[in-house]
């Protein structure tokens, strides 16, 4: 009950402060840092709670942008058509990849879901439809009241897909699916022995996984006002999605979303400050520094000061 209740804030506090005078450019930086709650979220699901390195991050959130793209240009369709589609396409990439690689660990699984991204963006490259290498010019729609202008619109939409992942990946770790995701991390022999599913577990966390992600890049073409393959499938969202939640810690579904709110936030006020392309040296160095000094992220930090006291 208290998580609802604070999930329903969050959504209340959202929708207030898009109808307030806020400065404009707080709802740009701030759309990106809860798409970063999303996309860590949705990566965690699988990286972490089952062990499974995904850095096919940028594929999935890619695919729900360029699905997102067709439909507005074929139908017309309102954003949140757009991003249930995303959600299903993505997340019928993600089964049909967890097919295909879920077999292989370790090294070679991260490898496999590497080359996803390079075979999804060469098609989309040839794709003329969605404006090929060059990409696409798109006009935002109407705003819908009553927000002022389509940035808040998204920030709130963003708002209510970050709380839809959050909410799905707390249920996971508590049910007996998140279990079962944790033994097969620890030991998938060990599970495979005591009964556990497995392969059913592993491909219903990659889809679900490629689904949130694929909801999350949905809103970027509207957000950016343009699609093209080399930024929508930039390995930085893959780099970035599993540092936020090593950062934050994974053994918790809290621990993604602090990531994010930490590493997102940082990135903004440096982007403002200092330069846009000294995001990837944050990154790097918050994640070397918590790999090493905190391997447990936040939340074993957390843990560790409470054992203390």
């Amino acid at each position: 009950m208290k998580y609802w209740i604070g999930a329903a804030a969050v959504l209340i506090a959202a929708i207030a402060t898009a109808l307030s005078g806020a400065n404009e450019y707080f709802f740009y930086a701030a759309f990106v840092v809860l798409q970063f709650i999303v996309l860590a979220t949705a990566w965690n699901i699988l990286g972490g709670y089952a062990g499974y390195v995904n850095f096919g991050t940028a594929a999935f959130f890619a695919i729900g942008s360029y699905t997102a793209v067709v439909l507005f240009k074929w139908l017309g369709a309102p954003l949140g058509v757009q991003i249930a589609a995303a959600a299903l396409v993505s997340g019928l990439l993600g089964f049909g990849v967890g097919l295909l690689t879920l077999r292989l660990r370790g090294i070679f699984f991260a490898i496999a879901t590497v080359a996803i991204i390079f075979i999804m963006e060469t098609l989309m490259v040839n794709w003329r439809y969605v404006g090929g290498a060059t990409g696409l010019q798109l006009l935002q729609p109407k705003v819908m009241e009553p927000f002022a202008t389509y940035t808040r619109m998204l920030f709130v939409v963003m708002a209510i897909v970050g709380v839809i992942a959050v909410s799905v990946a707390r249920y996971v770790q508590v049910s007996w699916i998140g279990r079962g995701l944790r033994a097969i991390r620890d030991s998938e022999e060990a599970a495979e022995c005591s009964g556990v599913p497995t392969l059913k577990l592993k491909l219903f966390a990659c889809t679900i996984s490629g689904a949130l992600m694929g909801a999350a890049g949905a809103p970027m073409p509207m957000y950016l006002s343009f699609i093209e393959p080399a930024s929508s499938f930039s390995l930085n969202y893959s780099v970035s999605a599993l540092a936020m939640p090593m950062i934050g810690g994974t053994a918790h579904w809290i621990g993604p979303v602090i990531g994010a709110l930490l590493l997102g936030s940082i990135q903004q006020i440096v982007t403002v400050t200092i330069s846009n392309e000294i995001n990837v040296l944050v990154v790097g160095v918050l994640l070397v520094l918590f790999v090493v000094l905190a391997p447990d992220g936040v939340v074993g930090l957390f843990k560790r000061f409470v054992k203390k006291k």
